[in-house]
């Protein structure tokens, strides 16, 4: 059974100035990683009770607890991004010189047992820093499976 997220990718700029808004991943396992640790905001959804821009607009809202910006979203494509989970990306444009404030983020938390079979739960972020990533690095730094959004941004 395919698990269903949905997300947004900001970009802004063109050609080399190209960048797309992204954030690392929080937690003890991303915590020294940057390559291949970086996510696009996202989350999953029900498609039987939420649609996907829906559950996009509100998954940016809870990982960055920033406002989304103005502007004509559309939707790119669904994208297989494990063996069970595909996530169905939209790509809003926003103005190279956007006031989007990245040091105004709040992010969304999750509980995890840490360190492994202590017992003890611990709080962690779900993205701990968001930033603007031009293409090329872009491509190295998001998780895998998100690299071939990028394709079609």
């Amino acid at each position: 059974m395919a698990v269903h997220s949905a997300g947004i990718a900001l970009v802004r700029g063109r050609g080399p100035e190209r960048a797309v808004l992204a954030g690392h991943m929080g937690g003890p396992f991303w915590a020294r990683k940057d390559e291949g640790a970086w996510s696009l905001p996202k989350g999953e959804y029900d498609p039987a009770t939420e649609s996907a821009w829906d559950a996009a607009v509100r998954e940016f809202g809870e990982e960055t607890g920033l406002r989304l910006p103005e502007g004509d979203a559309r939707e790119v494509g669904v994208f297989r991004v494990t063996s069970v989970k595909q996530l169905t990306v939209f790509r809003l444009a926003v103005p190279a010189e956007a006031d989007i404030d990245l040091g105004a983020a709040v992010f969304g938390t999750f509980e995890l047992e840490w360190p492994p079979r202590s017992g003890r739960m611990q709080e962690f972020p779900e993205l701990d820093r968001l930033a603007w990533l031009a293409f090329p690095s872009a491509r190295e730094r998001l998780v895998v499976g998100q690299r071939p959004i990028l394709d079609v941004l």
